[in-house]
């Protein structure tokens, strides 16, 4: 019995060691975005309308005269009632569209538009100013992230992983 006991003891000591796959894995990014200056215009074209009962056209309305750097404008038109004492309707209406540019381009520098169109219809996206916006990584894992101006953004991550199997 004793000697079972004993047997059983080493055996249960003598057990093979332990052994174990393990992964690490170090990963660190930074990104730094400036928004870019942005600008879409959609011009407003002129429109007009005439509508009446019981009314005589005497000087038809016109548009005026199309050239660069002004409206279109218009002239409106002349109308008489055709039977005295019936009765009569009689509407006119006229939009104004977007003056007629003389240059249909723009510049950007150092990111920024000077000048921006201004139609009937303008969406505008001031840019990014980058300023003192930097990030900066060293091989110890520290990050160091400095803001930048208006329509920047840093983001600094780090991702440490380990794996037992």
């Amino acid at each position: 019995m004793r000697r079972f006991l004993f047997l059983s003891c080493l055996t249960f000591f003598a057990v093979s060691p332990a052994s174990a796959d393990i992964t690490s894995k170090i990963q660190s990014s930074i990104s730094l975005t400036v928004d870019g200056a942005a600008s879409q215009a959609n011009r407003i074209g002129s429109s007009l309308s005439v509508s009446g009962s019981n009314v005589t056209l005497g000087t038809a309305p016109k548009f005026g005269s199309y050239s660069a750097g002004t409206a279109l404008g218009y002239t409106p038109g002349v109308f008489t009632i055709t039977n005295a004492g019936d009765s009569f309707s009689y509407s006119e209406s006229f939009l104004g569209g977007d003056n007629t540019p003389t240059v249909l381009s723009t510049t950007v520098t150092a990111g920024v538009v000077p000048a921006l169109p201004t139609f009937g219809s303008t969406l505008t996206q001031a840019g990014g100013v980058a300023a003192t916006l930097a990030g900066s990584l060293d091989s110890g894992g520290a990050m160091s992230i400095t803001a930048g101006g208006a329509g920047t953004a840093a983001v600094a991550q780090l991702v440490m992983e380990l794996t037992v199997k």
